[in-house]
């Protein structure tokens, strides 16, 4: 298989009532493609920095990351990251961030409009993504018109719509009870296995991160491998 993504000795520091908190102690991580790995950790160990870190919503104090045999730093000194945020991440957040003035398929139709592909290859694209995730009959509806676990089906639809190298989750079944999060779990791992997706979690949820193929404990700053 061909390494997706990798860390090279990643580090962050962050200031808290003038102490300095080491978050991440130079994490060494590599993905290939198709696979699926998990995260997990007690709160404020640094899960999300690390997954921030990875979809460049924050930066290393030092280390790299390459992705897709480049470095994420070259995004940085460019002035490229838009490049690297629409074309090499799909990110599933806690919160779904469905824009409320837009349909569902239109939501998720927007990766690829930003991409100018056309509305129609678009549209058609989005309902082949939606009907993946159970969603074809809300195509038309609003966020405000759907559950939240349906619209945190349409979040990844839209995450991985435009078919990136990987995919970061950040506890996307936080928000949801648990007769939403067992179907989301279901979902979410039978696409990767229909989709070849890579991702990448991070997790409070067992039974989310025992889905995982590869699965990790973040503790004092760094990664443990664990059954």
């Amino acid at each position: 298989m061909s390494v997706i993504l990798e860390t090279k000795k990643l580090t962050k520091t962050y200031k808290s009532n003038e102490v300095q908190v080491e978050v991440l102690k130079g994490i060494d991580l590599t993905i290939e493609a198709g696979d699926f790995l998990s995260i997990r950790g007690a709160s404020g160990v640094g899960k999300s920095t690390l997954l921030n870190i990875l979809g460049a919503l924050d930066r290393a104090d030092s280390g790299d990351i390459i992705v897709a045999g480049k470095s994420l730093n070259s995004y940085f000194s460019e002035d490229n990251l838009h490049l690297y945020r629409r074309d090499k991440v799909g990110f599933i957040f806690q919160n779904h961030y469905l824009m409320s003035d837009f349909t569902v398929l239109e939501n998720v139709m927007m990766p690829l409009l930003i991409k100018k592909q056309s509305r129609k290859e678009a549209e058609e694209t989005a309902m082949d993504v939606l009907k993946s995730v159970g969603l074809e009959d809300r195509a038309k509806h609003f966020p405000s018109q759907i559950s939240g676990g349906e619209s945190q089906r349409a979040a990844v639809a839209r995450a991985i719509i435009h078919k990136p190298p990987i995919v970061l989750a950040d506890e996307p079944t936080g928000n949801l009870d648990t007769k939403n999060s067992e179907k989301f779990i279901d979902i979410f791992a039978n696409l990767q296995q229909e989709r070849n997706l890579t991702i990448l979690v991070v997790t409070h949820d067992m039974n989310l991160a025992d889905k995982a193929f590869h699965k990790y404990k973040l503790y004092d700053g760094l990664l443990f491998t664990v059954d």
